[in-house]
């Protein structure tokens, strides 16, 4: 049972916020791309990311582009389990919420391109996968599954020792009696940004056609905290019912046991005494399954991975395709956590990956992206896009548990005048994963997200961004057993993001 808490508490490390993008990518790495998402063909300086081939036809000289976003999202899960009714702050519900707030106040962005002659060379940087901090105040509902589950089994176990005692003669032992009541407090945290360098150069090869090549380094680094503390359960005696410490009443219970067992010892009763010792290491093992467990630990690593990019470009139209190879990351732990996580640790794998000094697979999955434009007349554009993320050839997931991932996306960008430019555009993302692949600890939910926003010319050469973005996520309901016992949960999320940018040409 108590792995079983480490374990929950560790896992929730994958649950980290990717705020637009596959499981660990965001792609939402300019303001143009909250305008109108569709920009796999557009040609910008956002294209430094979405379609670096295309940077060429910007025309010459240096662009660049600032780019700061505010990200706020929610994950929100509803579990229902019978044995909630005994929790004391809950008494009756077998229904409860469990919300995480993951909030990016600032994230920022910079794409650069000198374009001299037939060549483009290009640099960007961008939080490129995490981004923010993810809190659940009062933990998940898999860790109370586990506490309330324990405390229930324990109980009537517990009610017969305390039966039996008053039957051997043990004065006022017959009156205690444990309750199915429980309490308890948690919290968990997870912090996590991959900073992504990217350098690569464009080469036209005719007046229609450019090839890119290039390469991103990622940096991660993440912060995971967490702890189920305070667990309490219900103790029954002549004075009342009350909550008292569990790890407390159960050593209580065994010290007792231990000093009745040396009674009868002593009283010849060899037989008895050994029954009530076997008793008393039993209880005596529940002091350390309910105390406070805690996980503290700090990853970084690095990896870096190929790109390669093509544009082909006509009078109305735009055609442009992009591949980032897989990102191989290994991140190396160092870890504080508590010394009964580490013990545990060193006896299971899973528990082991964040002990000190070990190192974690999280692959970034290879991205193929395909992007059309259509531009009718000079002034109104059409874009479509399509991302396939190959998720299944990463390390930390099994094709048992999902498949790859794919968007779709569509917009429309229009100039009003020589001043102002008006956007907006829309993606459809959709998972291929099973129930082994979904809990509490980590999930990711079909959505779908809008943009728009305004683009105003200050000058020639500077251009003012404004956008806004929401997605807006399916509920992925699911049923499952425990210990013969029906768990219901309901997963859901929310994100939006404004952001303001400014594009420079010299």
């Amino acid at each position: 049972m108590r792995k079983k808490l480490l374990f929950g508490i560790a896992m929730l490390i994958v649950s980290l916020p990717t705020f637009a993008g596959g499981y660990l990518t965001n792609t939402n790495q300019n303001v143009r791309f909250l305008r109108n998402p569709a920009r796999d063909a557009a040609i910008g300086i956002d294209g430094v990311y979405s379609n670096p081939a295309g940077v060429l036809f910007l025309g010459q000289g240096f662009h660049f582009s600032l780019n700061i976003q505010n990200v706020h999202q929610t994950r929100t899960i509803l579990t229902g389990f019978p044995l909630f009714v005994n929790n004391a702050n809950n008494l009756g519900e077998t229904l409860h919420k469990f919300k995480g707030v993951a909030d990016a106040p600032i994230l920022p962005s910079i794409q650069a391109a000198w374009n001299k002659g037939d060549w483009s060379f290009q640099f960007g940087f961008a939080v490129t996968g995490g981004g923010g901090k993810c809190e659940f105040d009062e933990g998940l509902g898999s860790f109370e599954q586990i506490v309330s589950g324990m405390i229930a089994s324990k109980a009537p176990e517990v009610n017969n020792l305390y039966t039996t005692l008053g039957q051997m003669g043990f004065p006022g032992m017959g009156d205690h009696k444990m309750g199915a009541g429980y309490a308890y407090d948690s919290y968990m945290r997870g912090r996590q940004y991959y900073y992504g360098f990217t350098l690569g150069a464009a080469r036209k090869l005719n007046d229609n056609l450019s090839v890119y090549l290039g390469a991103r380094m990622l940096y991660g680094s993440s912060n995971y905290y967490g702890y189920v503390k305070n667990i309490k359960v219900q103790h029954v005696d002549a004075n009342g019912a009350q909550m008292i410490s569990a790890p407390a009443h159960f050593d209580e219970l065994a010290t007792q046991l231990y000093q009745f067992a040396g009674a009868l010892e002593a009283a010849g009763q060899t037989q008895k005494a050994a029954a009530l010792t076997a008793a008393a290491d039993q209880v005596k093992a529940n002091v350390s399954a309910t105390q406070d467990i805690e996980l503290n630990c700090d990853q970084t690593g690095w990896g870096i991975a190929p790109i390669i990019g093509i544009d082909y470009k006509t009078s109305h139209f735009n055609f442009a395709a992009k591949y980032e190879f897989k990102t191989r990351m290994r991140l190396k732990n160092k870890s504080a956590n508590s010394i009964s996580y580490d013990y545990l640790a060193q006896q299971n794998d899973l528990l082991g990956k964040y002990l000190d000094g070990k190192k974690v697979a999280e692959d970034t999955p290879a991205l193929l992206t395909l992007g059309a434009q259509y531009s009718p007349i000079e002034s109104l554009r059409i874009n479509a896009g399509y991302h396939h993320y190959f998720d299944v050839d990463t390390k930390q997931w099994t094709k048992s548990e999902i498949g790859d991932s794919n968007e779709y996306l569509f917009g429309v960008e229009y100039d009003i005048n020589k001043m102002f430019e008006v956007s907006a555009g829309g993606q459809l993302t959709r998972y291929d994963q099973n129930d082994s692949h979904m809990n509490d600890i980590s999930f990711n939910v079909n959505s779908y997200s809008f943009g728009l926003g305004l683009g105003i010319r200050l000058k020639e050469n500077i251009q003012l961004n404004l956008a806004y973005f929401q997605t807006n996520y399916e509920d992925y309901n699911m049923v499952s057993q425990v210990s013969g016992m029906e768990v219901t949960n309901s997963f859901t999320r929310t994100n939006r993001v404004l952001g303001v940018g400014v594009d420079f040409k010299f």
